[in-house]
């Protein structure tokens, strides 16, 4: 144990503090039981490292750990957990949950936190994990515990402050619609945000980043092959040879979205005969924040239902996976969708490009976008690339990565 604790305090002492993300200050750490569950890549460790050495500065005492780490191997969570409170530990930071190696047919990783969490009701653990977490069919029910949270990537707003470039709060989506000239006009009284907008798309929405674009570009395409052939298979029921039908999946998207999908075809090119699988392959990559599926107001089973337009799940992805350069069209549509799903639901109107929160409906396009195809819907707006400051009903598209 002793080994442990050095190496978690060497962890919290190392971590970073001068960027935070914005979740942090929106999960309730009183709760005895978090969850946080997010893509790989997407800063759950550093969060969580950051949150503990808050605790210990504070005079608590903390332990963070991963659980993949060899100790798991002869160990089980409730041993690990004994000796922590006799060491007087009682904030417990889990990381990599789905990564933990069961010690019997009978139990995993969920019901030994849940009979934990029972019996010592005082210990504050917070646990984290792929952002497939939920789907995982564990043998304890942690669902009326937990205090859950899903972590994305960088907002533009988070980019910006990350790279030193610009600090401000973040806005709510009524705020942006309604205040949008005087929020974009004092921004850009400041930066130049078009430019950095352009970067952002590229090598802005994964906290990794630290100047080098190969690196950056190599290590993403890393975190797409961990999600498929190890998160995947170890949290859901998918086999581990589906990996690489989910890899040619996954490059078909890249290269067509978005689009109305023809399943039939899609099925064909990917020599997937089940409709059915591949309707659940689609679910599994959204899920794991791989892609995003647009659907018109969503009825019945999610998981049965087939999508009206594909998107990646964000810009970078496009540029990491696809051979040829971005679609511009395509680059704006997936960004407005990353970000406001962060925050909204999303669908698929019969007039514009997306419906949100069931009341707006917003059209997406260059500067020169015109309102002909939103202009007789009272609660319709426009997100225009390329432009600084917008006018009305036309937004900047930059200013909606500012909504967290």
């Amino acid at each position: 144990m002793e080994s442990l604790i050095t190496l978690s305090n060497r962890l919290i002492q190392q971590t970073n503090n001068d960027f935070k993300r914005s979740i942090i200050n929106r999960i309730d750490w009183s709760q005895p039981l978090v969850e946080i569950r997010g893509s790989r890549g997407v800063g759950k460790t550093t969060l969580m490292l950051q949150r503990a050495g808050k605790l210990k500065s504070a005079g608590h005492k903390v332990l963070y750990i991963s659980l993949d780490t060899p100790y798991f191997y002869n160990h089980s969570l409730i041993e690990f957990t004994e000796q922590a409170t006799q060491y007087g530990i009682y904030h417990l930071f889990l990381d990599e949950v789905h990564r933990y190696p069961s010690k019997h047919k009978q139990s995993d990783w969920s019901l030994e936190i849940k009979n934990i969490h029972d019996a010592i009701p005082s210990l504050n653990i917070v646990y984290s994990g792929s952002s497939i977490l939920h789907l995982f069919k564990g043998k304890g029910d942690l669902s009326r515990r937990k205090a859950g949270y899903l972590m994305h990537g960088l907002s533009f707003r988070e980019f910006l402050e990350k790279q030193n470039i610009l600090k401000t709060e973040p806005r709510t989506l009524t705020e942006i619609l309604s205040g949008h000239e005087v929020f974009a006009e004092n921004i850009s009284k400041k930066i130049k945000p078009i430019p950095h907008f352009k970067n952002y798309l590229k090598y802005g929405y994964y906290p990794f980043y630290d100047g080098n674009k190969e690196l950056y570009i190599n290590r993403l395409r890393e975190v797409v092959n961990l999600i498929i052939d190890s998160d995947l298979p170890n949290v859901t029921t998918i086999s581990s040879n589906a990996g690489e039908q989910l890899k040619r999946l996954l490059g078909a998207i890249s290269t067509t979205v978005p689009y109305v999908p023809n399943m039939k075809k899609l099925s064909g090119n990917l020599q997937i005969t089940d409709y059915r699988t591949l309707l659940k392959y689609l679910y599994f990559l959204e899920e794991a924040q791989l892609i995003k599926l647009l659907k018109s107001r969503a009825k019945g089973n999610k998981v049965l239902q087939k999508p009206d337009k594909m998107y990646l799940n964000n810009t970078n992805l496009s540029h990491a996976l696809a051979l040829s350069a971005s679609d511009p069209g395509t680059e704006r549509e997936t960004f407005f969708c990353n970000q406001l799903s962060a925050v909204s639901s999303l669908s698929y109107p019969a007039t514009g490009d997306f419906m949100v929160d069931n009341h707006w409906v917003i059209e997406v396009g260059g500067k020169q976008k015109a309102h002909r195809q939103i202009k007789n819907l009272e609660q319709g707006y426009i997100a225009a690339d390329d432009i600084e400051i917008g006018y009305a009903k036309k937004i900047p598209l930059w200013l909606f990565g500012f909504l967290y």
